[in-house]
């Protein structure tokens, strides 16, 4: 951590130059006789990547920020602030640090948070940080979580835990046991020092397959924004053997999109034929694969088994889009044509044995506008084409 590039002179040509070529300032060479190029060029390209997803840091004065890397990886603001509601207490042990800012929002519900960071300079980067912020409830530690707790009598409300999903070549693992820490191998252990975990792990993680390397799962958070799924989070409680609840959201620019339901049950879907309205889950929906549930709850038909899309006569609220059917046909291309003179329209494939391109150069339409067609099988097993206007 070069402290040079906290001089205010600095800090103004780094924010003058958030919308330079960063090659072309590479090549120019550093202004400043105590900091390279290349670093002045890190900050400048970490700090772009946090205008979105960390603008509490962004628009802040005077704060450091690591590697690319580093930010890449941490949470965002808005994932952060959900997690931080899950928890409360008086102590809170954050196990793989990272840049901090999951333990500045549990701070905000949790009396006392220890962040545990083994990477020093990083860990350096978030102690600064803390002090611009004046979190004063937030204890930094460079080193190994797990050896911290090991060395600690004390015992914590909550313990959290975002393990590495990269191994030794760098490479992306998915798999609970491939992860640093290896949670499941060191569960009993934790569970000694608390009653609750909160886990963070990879979205693209199977959830039944989690559920098997865990144990005493409670519920599960599927948390996606603008319709991508960002974080699989788990809470464990020791000794629990009640059923496993899951909670969706969907963070939008408007709204919020939730649903929730309980594993164990077992609900049935009904199906139908498309009636005048078509709805889309959203990714969180799709991820927590309850396809049968949002038939259920929600009262609404399933066109097919497959095909993940749903249809009822009255308009309802739900968890992802929302149309109103105007022409259901067979696929056919002159059809498609007459009905949409434009030739423009937004296509989604499901349950279809063709993909979008080859629909698309097959029917040569162009993408946008404001009519959506979905391509899809119904109830009967025929290929349909449902010709739909946004909600």
């Amino acid at each position: 951590m070069n402290k040079e590039i906290l001089n205010t002179k600095v800090q103004k040509f780094i924010n003058d130059n958030l919308k330079s070529d960063i090659t072309k300032l590479i090549l120019k060479g550093s202004p400043f006789a105590n900091i390279s190029i290349q670093e002045i060029a890190a900050q400048i390209s970490a700090k772009i990547k946090c205008e979105k997803k960390l603008p509490t840091w962004y628009s802040s004065e005077d704060i450091y920020f690591p590697n690319r890397l580093n930010i890449e990886q941490t949470s965002s603001e808005i994932t952060a602030k959900y997690k931080a509601n899950l928890v409360s207490g008086n102590s809170l042990i954050d196990i793989t640090g990272g840049f901090g800012v999951d333990a500045f929002y549990f701070s905000q519900k949790v009396e006392n948070v220890i962040h545990c960071e083994i990477n020093d300079e990083l860990s350096n980067i978030v102690t600064y940080n803390l002090k611009q912020f004046n979190k004063k409830n937030i204890k930094t530690h460079v080193g190994d979580g797990l050896v911290f707790l090991n060395k600690t009598n004390k015992k914590f409300n909550w313990i959290y835990a975002d393990p590495s999903r990269r191994n030794d070549t760098k490479g992306k693992v998915f798999l609970l046991e491939d992860c640093l820490p290896n949670i499941p191998k060191d569960l009993n252990f934790l569970f000694e020092k608390t009653d609750n975990i909160l886990l963070k792990v990879s979205p693209l993680l199977d959830i039944s397959s989690a559920i098997n390397e865990l144990n005493f799962v409670k519920e599960i958070h599927i948390v996606a924004v603008e319709n991508e799924v960002k974080e699989l989070l788990f809470i464990l409680e020791k000794n629990y053997t009640q059923h496993i609840i899951i909670q969706t959201i969907n963070f939008n620019k408007t709204n919020q999109q939730q649903f929730c339901f309980n594993l164990n049950d077992i609900n049935s879907a009904t199906y139908s034929e498309p009636k005048t309205y078509l709805y889309e889950p959203n990714a969180a929906i799709l991820k927590a694969g309850a396809f049968q549930q949002i038939s259920y709850h929600l009262k609404i038909d399933k066109l097919h088994v497959h095909s993940h899309l749903y249809t009822s006569t009255n308009l309802i609220e739900f968890p992802g889009r929302r149309f109103k059917i105007k022409h259901c046909i067979s696929y056919d291309k002159k059809q498609l044509k007459k009905l949409i003179p434009s030739k423009k329209a937004n296509i989604t494939t499901r349950n279809f044995p063709e993909t979008v391109s080859q629909i698309r150069n097959k029917i040569n339409f162009k993408d946008g506008g404001n009519i959506y067609m979905f391509f899809t099988t119904d109830i009967n097993n025929k290929h349909i084409v449902l010709i739909c206007e946004k909600v």
